[in-house]
């Protein structure tokens, strides 16, 4: 069903149909579209355009239409293509029409299809992001727990993929753990700038009729009305805010895949796959990839060029509505759901994940990771602080060539590099009291990591 074609003389070429329909992707819209046409029933109820009788007739077919859909998300997409239907609003005037006949052509009144598809979009979204605020908590609540069961187990911390200094384990998670933290709060940030009501701008100049905007946006759940019609029903600043919110997000799940991928290697062997959720190989019988945190990677490509693409649509529209717009969803509903994908799987790998916690004390305890520690305890002797580098870079460059640890090194061959070195030096420079110096807020030291991993669960439960 087409909902123009007064002015035409013939129907429309079937490759442009081809092209200009969108059904095959907005079907998903529509439980937002018999929303919103609820709502705008109600307003035009209000306005004196129907009658009580007409208001109630046509609201109860609006929500016999949508408990329909919501038993079969389905239905729009397959009986509007059968039936020709150009878009989710030609799908639902005609069902409706089908239903309770004419009443359902004045449900358009005063409405475009203009306002109506970005009332639908804002709609969809807010509800896409509530679920994914909901995934990220999910993932945030993994890594806690992770930390709390991992809160003694040491691993090298890293600067150029270089060991650089001993870490607590759950300092790692808890680093995530921030991380998707920031991206709960811009999403819930571009959850703000989605909930702004732009029914009743009508197609660009506003409505004509005694529409109370405020009371439509509160019946739809929003917080305001748009304020000005022209912006309204071409602004798509939200989807390229909540897009930008997706990619970040995109970029901590890559990020964290990446160390997955790279501690789970036989060459660091400190983390090993659950069988659940990794993969064989089709020739070599040994292998045991770990393709879950390779998608988690690979993902994040695919979410920022859906961003990539929305901001090219948008960067040469005039105003108001083009039809280039409709290319507005399908990154949306692309990025959306494979952000989700990636963000349900992944408590799954790190609830799962084996750590084989000797291996990382090894690690930590290997590439001469104390020799800060060297350094400032020369500090403490008095020694200045550049002048003390250099000491302990030529200290790591003799036991490099006598291939021992630092700490395994005679205070002899020590205090060859500064007479400040004296005895206490090996019980300074030693894994656990490098980690006892680094309490401060934000540390890794064992009472500043226990201490963030409280205060990440409680901000946990608030948000939850």
């Amino acid at each position: 069903m087409a909902l123009w074609g007064g002015r035409f003389e013939t129907g429309p070429d079937s490759l442009f149909k081809a092209l200009n329909d969108s059904l095959r992707f907005d079907y998903r819209l529509a439980l937002e579209d018999l929303d919103g046409s609820l709502g705008w029933a109600s307003a035009i109820h209000k306005a004196g355009v129907l009658t009580d009788e007409e208001h109630r007739s046509l609201a109860q077919s609006i929500r016999d239409l949508r408990a329909a859909v919501e038993r079969d998300p389905q239905l729009p997409l397959i009986s509007g293509t059968q039936a020709g239907d150009e878009d989710i609003h030609s799908w639902v005037e005609r069902t409706l029409i089908e239903r309770v006949g004419d009443l359902a052509r004045k449900l358009h009144t005063g409405r475009s299809r203009n306002d109506q598809v970005a009332t639908d979009l804002r709609l969809w979204t807010r509800r896409a992001i509530d679920d994914r605020l909901a995934e990220l908590l999910a993932c945030r609540r993994s890594l806690i727990n992770l930390a709390s069961r991992e809160l003694e187990t040491i691993i090298p911390g890293y600067t150029h993929l270089q060991r650089a200094q001993p870490v607590l384990m759950a300092h790692w998670c808890l680093a995530y753990e921030q991380m998707f933290a920031r991206d709960s709060a811009r999403l819930a940030n571009a959850r703000a700038g989605v909930n702004v009501c732009p029914l009743g701008s009508g197609a660009l100049a506003g409505t004509a009729y005694p529409i109370d905007r405020a009371a439509l946006a509160a019946d739809l759940g929003f917080d305001r009305c748009s304020s000005n019609s022209l912006d309204a029903v071409s602004d798509r600043d939200f989807v390229a805010e909540t897009l930008a919110a997706c990619a970040i997000t995109g970029v901590h799940l890559s990020r964290l895949g990446e160390d997955l991928i790279i501690y789970g290697s036989q060459e660091f062997a400190f983390f090993e796959f659950h069988d659940s959720v990794s993969s064989g190989s089709s020739l070599m019988p040994q292998k045991k990839n770990p393709d879950s945190a390779e998608l988690l990677r690979g993902k994040c490509g695919r979410i920022a060029g859906d961003l990539v693409a929305l901001l090219t649509t948008l960067k040469g529209l005039p105003l108001a509505y083009n039809k280039d717009l409709q290319e507005d969803k399908e990154p949306l509903f692309d990025a959306m759901d494979h952000l989700s994908l990636c963000l349900r799987v992944t408590p799954r790998i790190l609830d799962t994940l084996t750590v084989r916690r000797g291996t990382c004390l090894g690690a930590a305890e290997g590439g001469y990771s104390n020799a800060t520690d060297l350094a400032d305890y020369l500090v403490s002797k008095g020694v200045a602080f550049r002048h003390a580098h250099d000491i302990v870079g030529a200290a790591v460059r003799h036991a490099i060539s006598k291939s021992v640890p630092l700490g395994s090194l005679p205070l002899a061959d020590l205090r060859a590099f500064s007479d400040r070195i004296g005895p206490d030096v090996f019980d300074r420079i030693s894994i656990e009291r490098g980690l006892r110096s680094r309490e401060v807020t934000g540390g890794t030291g064992r009472e500043a990591v226990a201490a963030a991993l409280a205060r990440a669960r409680a901000e946990l439960e608030s948000a939850g």
